[in-house]
Parts: C-alpha cells; sequence; structure tokens
C-alpha cells in the first residue's frame, strides 16, 4: 500500500475571475453579505463591522485589501469569517466557491507577480488539472496589529 499523500483542505473563493484558497482550519463560517455598519477612521479596506450572533465581527473587503476594482455586492458575494492568532474577521469575497483537499506536493512558491495581489499576501500557488489556486496568508493579510489598530482607531 502507498502512502496517501499529506493533504491541506481549503475552501476555494474567488475575487476578480481568479480562484483563492484559505485554510479551512482558519475558516469560522461563510455568511452571506448583511448590513455593515461603518467605523470612523479606519483604513480603506476595513468596511466596518456586523453583528454576527452576538459578536461584533470587523469586515474586510478582499478587492479593496488588494487594490482590485470595487464591485456591487451581489447575491453571490459571501462573507468569510477567519480566525487568526486571537483576531476573528469576516472577508468580502465575490463567491464562496467550495471545499477542496491539495495534495500539499501540488503547492509550489508563490511567483514574483500573482495578479494584482502582492506576493507578500500569498502563500503559494497550487496546479490542479488546469486550475491554478492561489493559497493565502491570512497572518499577513490580516496583518492583526494593524488591524487590530484600525479598528480601534
Amino acid at each position: 500500500m502507498s502512502e496517501q499523500a499529506e493533504m491541506l483542505k481549503v475552501i476555494v473563493f474567488s475575487l476578480l475571475d481568479e480562484e483563492y484558497g484559505i485554510p479551512v482550519s482558519q475558516v469560522r463560517s461563510i455568511e452571506k453579505v448583511q448590513h455593515i455598519t461603518r467605523v470612523p477612521r479606519t483604513a480603506p479596506f476595513v468596511k466596518g463591522v456586523i453583528n454576527l450572533r452576538g459578536v461584533v465581527t470587523p469586515i474586510i473587503d478582499l478587492r479593496t485589501r488588494f487594490a482590485m476594482p470595487e464591485t456591487a455586492y451581489k447575491d453571490s458575494t459571501r462573507i468569510i469569517i477567519v480566525a487568526t492568532e486571537d483576531v476573528e474577521v469576516g472577508l468580502i469575497v465575490d463567491t464562496a466557491n467550495d471545499v477542496m483537499d491539495i495534495p500539499v506536493d501540488t503547492i509550489e512558491p508563490p511567483p514574483e507577480i500573482v495578479g494584482s495581489v502582492e506576493i507578500e499576501y500569498l502563500e503559494g500557488v497550487a496546479k490542479l488539472d488546469k486550475r491554478l489556486l492561489i493559497l493565502l496568508n491570512l497572518d499577513r493579510v490580516l496583518n492583526p496589529d494593524i488591524v487590530k489598530e484600525k479598528i480601534k482607531g
């Protein structure tokens, strides 16, 4: 019997027709877009906060965070609630497509330039048949010190 390849389970979502993945272990839930209360003096990518089951959760628009053109929210727009260290944040994405197991040995270091997402935010790129899946490094995307500082004003 051959050993099973080590797998990484990710949530696949899209931004501007590109597919991205974040580890399921960091995802708390996927929600439909709801009313977001604006918070004064925050970074442009911090859209505000929502009350999610009694917990005030900051919301970040990943398109704005990655300097992509903004678009109106649609029925397919989702908020992915993620946790890293002691920060829980919602990420607005165009769609949340599916859950996927990726063989760890198919993940390559990110190339110098991948679309409009800065390389510092990337964990790697996985080649899956004809798909390319860009894996985000949430610790760097969220940078908890900066996010906390911006939210607390």
